[in-house]
């Protein structure tokens, strides 16, 4: 009758544990925030080409590159990096000198629409 008993908590706990990484998993799989961003507006896109043209385009190529090899292929920036483009735009990175003084906040977030759309605005 004990090891009867034994074998039946045993099972029960067994059961137990292995129902918890599932309920668990659910949970974090709930509550997990959505990756990618929506879609920039066209209008915003059209402000983002305009002002790359005027401010960006003489370091990193009318089309986002640069055929020199001395500024980033911008075509290349991953489509999931917002914040890493912002501070580089603001606080400048290697050889880019810092913009956050000039650009409005709004204008990067233009800017950053036209590069994750591949220069395509």
């Amino acid at each position: 009758m004990h090891t009867q008993r034994c074998w039946i908590l045993a099972g029960l706990a067994a059961l137990a544990l292995s129902a918890v990484p599932a309920g668990a998993a659910e949970t974090a799989a709930s509550e997990t925030p959505p990756t990618q961003e929506s879609a920039p507006s066209p209008a915003l896109v059209q402000e983002g080409s305009e002002l790359f043209g005027q401010i960006c385009s003489h370091c990193h190529g009318i089309h986002m590159v640069n055929p020199g090899n001395s500024s980033f292929d911008l075509r290349k920036f991953p489509h999931d990096q917002r914040d890493r483009f912002f501070n580089s735009v603001t606080h400048g990175k290697g050889n880019m000198p810092p913009w956050g003084d000039i650009l409005k906040p709004e204008e990067i977030e233009a800017i950053w629409a036209y590069v994750r759309t591949g220069g395509k605005g």
